[in-house]
């Protein structure tokens, strides 16, 4: 019972809530396990007595529960109260402020974890763009020394010095109250000089500030202190000139150090094609394009920067500036640019220049080269004028590579005239106006228009034409030239900034520059002419005086100026050029399909390429000829070429001697003046003409249904040019002579068949001669009894009186068989007198004539059976024809001819198949190397439909995918 009170003593202790406040705890602020036993429900009634307040820190083992405060009952006097424990409780808590702070920082150290892993994964991996930064930035530690280049950066007393003086300002300021709309003028010049350095890494929109400036701008108010005014005039230049020396020094620097990388890249290191080759393949655009014959309406809309002007104007000396080289032909007043010239201007670690159609480079940098360049350019210029011209259409295509350039590709114009002069064609003018309006009239082309100012603008004839072709001024920068001259000359100053403001010239333009292109000098370098030029600026008073502006003088400000509206322009309008040839290339596609389904698209050259293969083929085939069938050709060839003087001039006249020795004498005599004298040439004219033959026969003949006749024309000039260039062995002759006199000295026919065949052989000569000289007769007397009545035939006046002699001259010769081959004189009276008492009148000429006819039918029909009767005489032959009434010797001469040529034959299928050939072979293969290098002579020779058709699909596929290429590698550089 005790123990029950005391706990509840000890429980009501813990309902008092503080040290010093009284009041009850609600009955679930009591401890857990008080709650649970001793009061079962809540309870109603104060304690009786009021309790001591007394705080100590009880001991527990539950040190997972919470510890509260709670109150012992006051003790009786019999009891001793307990001490309150305050460092125990402050232990307590601050132990729980401990385990607090380990749990929220183990919980938020997870959750902050948890969360950085979430969004790391959400993170792309950015190691596969690390092709984007080029090798070399990860490496300019190497390369650069950035203390040397933190040393070049002014440091803060340098630039203190470039502040104007404030104090000198501020007193200037109350002189100047009246003047605040010029004193905003200089400060905008400022703005333009810093506008000038941002342009270095900004579009080209900086570079083409506005021209126009307010009616308040341009009025000038006089000062009585003319003095501080121009010294704060000569303040603020010498501000921005440091500037730009600070620039140009930093450019220079930086030119070294991507010269250097440059270098590198060059040697095979490292490889960079998207800065340095982006202009070589738009380049390559351009030159295709130029070689494209603009069909189906698709032209060439693609930008260059076109360099027009007057003659002597200094369009050169502009691109030459740009160029940063003296690469083209100079002249006093003479018209040097007589073609266009397409130069394109990229990066590289070289000043080099080379040719599109030349691998040789020119070195800029060797006066040697820049001389051998300029006599180039001008021998290109004039080889492309025709005869009776004085300018050309056609380009010639520069490629400039060196560190610094500007990449744009330029075409410098021939100037334009006002007069033809003497030495001019007199469609010179016109011609030039053609050409630059061909040009110009490219919506995407930027026009770079060059007036001299040295001159008077009344003057200019390019102004008018610019305007023509750029009415709105969209896409033409305009440049003075020769400001230097003009500020000299011209008399009031205000006329140059009019120019420079455009309102001179009726022509409007995106951008207005004025230059300096050097003193007129040919022989100044460009450094010196850039030096002249920024000491002029310097000190000119166009610039002092504020007629014009920082950022629209010097070359190198409208070099950077042009490259900009270039690219801008590049970007903007070749994705439009690259859609309209998917088009074409659609169309003609389409076109091919219809007109030749089964043939396959070869343009030209793959045409030339296969015609030269099988003209190849052919020539090849002429090796493989067997020898029996060139012998046989040869000499069946030969022996038509030679039968006649045989038989006339051998035979014949040996025949008419009496006995054999006279014959055989005769016989020795005449074989060896022929073998000196004509047999050797005649022999190789046969086999010339046999070889050509051959190679005709192989080149033209058909190959059945693989026949292609788009190739004839190839093959036929392929022919007649090898043949031509072709010159036989010049040592032929004279060992076939020996060979050829040899053969005819010998007389021994070995055996029978050898005699047979001579015996052949001459029995098929005679018969041929025999039946020439029956067609000869016939034709001389007309048709016989049996043509006249069978087919209505009838003989001429002159036919008869032929016949008639005929007929007395058979009976002279058929009382004396053996006449000789010539009548006499009294025999040709006879004969006369005899027609003549029939009443046909004759002239002795006739009467020899139809004599030589009929006698040697007689002899030849005489030969043919004496050649029967000599069939067997090869008894009497091997015995020298002793005893016997038989004579063969003009058997033994046709074996001995027979003999002659088929020992030539065989020594000239030698000499054609071990050389002739061979040279005949290498001669087309040097005219097929000639042919295809001759681009004219392949279109000439390669015509029709089908041939155009494929050379226009090749164009166009070239074009496209030179197109999307060069897109492809412009976003890459976005």
């Amino acid at each position: 019972m005790w123990r029950a009170r005391r706990a509840c003593e000890v429980c009501q202790s813990l309902a008092i809530t503080g040290y010093a406040v009284r009041g009850t705890l609600a009955l679930p602020r009591l401890h857990l396990i008080s709650r649970g036993l001793h009061h079962p429900r809540p309870p109603t009634a104060r304690p009786l007595r009021p309790p001591l307040r007394a705080s100590c820190q009880p001991f527990s083992s539950l040190s997972h529960l919470p510890l509260r405060r709670w109150k012992l009952s006051p003790a009786k006097p019999s009891y001793q109260p307990r001490r309150h424990f305050w460092p125990a409780r402050l232990a307590a808590r601050l132990l729980r402020l401990r385990y607090l702070l380990l749990g929220s920082a183990v919980g938020g150290g997870y959750t902050a974890k948890k969360t950085f892993d979430q969004w790391k994964d959400m993170m792309p991996d950015l190691s596969d763009y690390k092709w984007i930064v080029p090798d070399f930035v990860w490496q300019l530690d190497e390369y650069i020394d950035w203390e040397k280049f933190s040393k070049t950066l002014p440091d803060s007393e340098t630039l203190a010095k470039l502040i104007p003086d404030l104090d000198k300002l501020a007193g200037s300021f109350s002189l100047l109250k009246d003047l605040f709309s010029t004193g905003h003028k200089w400060v905008s010049e400022v703005v333009g000089a810093s506008d000038l350095l941002l342009s270095l890494g900004t579009s080209g929109e900086t570079a083409f500030r506005a021209t126009d400036a307010s009616e308040s701008d341009k009025q000038f108010k006089k000062v009585t202190d003319k003095e501080k005014v121009e010294q704060l005039q000569e303040e603020l230049l010498r501000t921005q000139l440091k500037y730009q020396r600070i620039l140009e020094r930093l450019e220079k620097e930086n030119k070294e150090l991507r010269k250097l990388v440059l270098q590198r890249d060059d040697k095979g290191i490292h490889h960079r094609h998207l800065k340095k080759s982006l202009i070589d393949m738009y380049s390559e655009v351009l030159d295709v394009l130029s070689d494209y014959d603009a069909s189906y309406n698709t032209q060439d809309h693609l930008p260059r920067v076109v360099v027009v002007g007057d003659q002597s104007a200094g369009k050169t000396s502009v691109l030459e500036m740009i160029a940063q080289a003296r690469i083209f032909p100079r002249g006093s007043g003479e018209m040097m640019t007589r073609s266009p010239v397409k130069v394109t201007l990229s990066e590289g670690p070289h000043h080099v220049a080379l040719f599109k159609d030349s691998s040789r480079e020119f070195d800029l940098t060797k006066e040697e080269d820049l001389a051998a360049l300029r006599r180039e350019i001008e021998l290109r210029m004039r080889k492309n004028v025709k005869e009776g011209c004085t300018v050309s259409p056609e380009t010639i295509s520069l490629n400039v590579r060196g560190p610094g350039l500007q990449r744009m590709v330029l075409v410098d114009l021939p100037g334009v005239i006002n007069t033809v002069t003497s030495g001019m064609a007199p469609d010179t003018k016109e011609t030039i106006f053609s050409i630059s309006k061909a040009y110009m009239q490219n919506p995407n082309a930027i026009i770079l228009c060059i007036q001299d100012g040295s001159v008077d603008a009344e003057r200019s004839i390019v102004t008018d034409l610019v305007s023509q072709m750029d009415p709105h001024g969209r896409r033409t920068i305009f440049v003075l030239t020769k400001v230097d001259l003009a500020e000299k000359n011209v008399a009031s100053p205000s006329r140059i900034q009019q120019i420079i403001e455009g309102k001179l010239f009726p022509m409007k333009a995106l951008g207005y520059f004025a230059v300096v292109t050097g003193k007129g000098n040919s022989s100044e370098s460009i450094e010196a002419i850039r030096d002249y030029e920024e000491e002029f600026f310097q000190n000119s008073k166009l610039l002092k005086t504020s007629m014009l502006k920082a950022h629209q003088v010097t070359t190198r400000n409208l070099s950077l100026a042009v490259s900009d509206c270039f690219w801008k322009m590049v970007r903007e309008s070749v994705e439009q050029q690259a859609d309209s040839f998917k088009a074409t290339r659609f169309n003609l596609e389409t076109e091919w399909k219809n007109n030749f389904p089964r043939l396959r698209e070869l343009d030209r050259n793959e045409l030339f390429e296969k015609a030269k293969n099988e003209i190849l083929d052919e020539v090849i085939s002429l090796s493989q000829v067997t020898p029996k069938h060139w012998e046989e050709i040869l000499q069946q060839m030969l022996w038509e070429r030679v039968s006649t003087h045989v038989i006339e001039n051998i035979y014949l006249p040996a025949a008419q001697t009496m006995n054999s020795g006279t014959f055989n004498t005769t016989v020795d005599i005449k074989l060896k003046q022929w073998t000196d004298k004509q047999l050797p040439t005649k022999a190789v004219e046969v086999a010339w003409e046999t070889l050509q033959e051959e190679f005709s026969r192989f080149m033209t003949e058909p190959k059945g249904k693989e026949h292609d006749d788009i190739f004839d024309k190839l093959k036929q000039a392929v022919k007649e040019e090898s043949i031509k260039r072709h010159k036989w062995n010049d040592f032929a002759e004279d060992s076939l002579r020996v060979i050829q006199h040899n053969a005819l000295e010998d007389r021994s026919i070995t055996d029978k068949q050898q005699w047979d065949a001579a015996i052949f052989f001459m029995e098929e000569a005679l018969r041929g001669r025999l039946k020439d000289t029956e067609t000869v007769l016939e034709n001389m007397v007309g048709p016989d009894w049996k043509k006249r009545w069978l087919y209505w035939m009838g003989r001429s006046q002159e036919q008869s009186v032929h016949n008639e002699t005929k007929n007395e001259l058979e009976k002279m010769l058929k009382c004396n068989e053996e006449h000789p081959a010539y009548l006499a004189s009294d025999e040709i009276t006879t004969v006369r007198k005899n027609l003549e008492s029939r009443g046909v009148e004759v002239d002795p000429c006739l009467i020899k004539d139809t004599w030589h006819q009929v006698y040697r039918r007689h002899f030849l029909k005489t030969a043919l059976s004496h050649c029967n009767l000599c069939r067997r005489g090869f008894y009497y032959y091997q015995r020298h024809f002793v005893d016997s009434e038989l004579e063969c010797n003009d058997v033994v001469l046709f074996w001995r001819i027979q003999r002659m040529l088929s020992i030539t034959a065989n020594t000239l299928r030698q000499q054609l198949t071990n050389t002739e050939v061979r040279r005949l072979e290498k001669n087309v293969k040097e005219v097929l190397e000639d042919f295809a290098e001759d681009g004219e002579k392949k279109v000439k020779l390669l015509t029709g439909k089908r041939v155009q058709l494929a050379e226009d699909l090749k164009k166009v596929r070239e074009i496209q995918e030179k197109l999307e290429a060069f897109i492809e590698a412009l976003h890459q550089e976005k």
